[in-house]
């Protein structure tokens, strides 16, 4: 996302996955347009912790982080923690669910 590769994105994110953000829930298409146009960059992320659990075929990776990115031409910083959901299908794990949510403490 960082790179904004949204062609490699494409075959990742399932069809159905949703994205949540501080400010808006969107569908792959208005994610993949958010990526496209650089609404929202990712400058730098700094991982604290990470995660990852099974069940069945259903992988849930939670990642402690602390980003810069710039919103909207502004620069901000801020802590998250990440969910990440993907199932596998046809041998192959696909993005079900990404959503940031804002840490209290920085």
């Amino acid at each position: 996302m960082s790179e904004r590769t949204v062609d490699s994105l494409v075959a990742l994110f399932h069809d159905e996955a949703v994205f949540v953000h501080m400010g808006a829930t969107m569908s792959k298409t208005q994610e993949l347009d958010v990526i496209r146009s650089g609404a929202i960059q990712y400058k730098h992320v700094e991982i604290q912790e990470a995660s990852v659990r099974l069940i069945g075929t259903t992988a849930i990776l939670l990642n402690k982080i602390r980003l810069v990115a710039v919103v909207g031409g502004n620069e901000v910083t801020n802590p998250f923690v990440v969910t990440e959901v993907y199932v596998l299908q046809s041998n192959a794990w696909r993005l079900g669910s990404l959503s940031f949510t804002r840490l209290l403490t920085q």
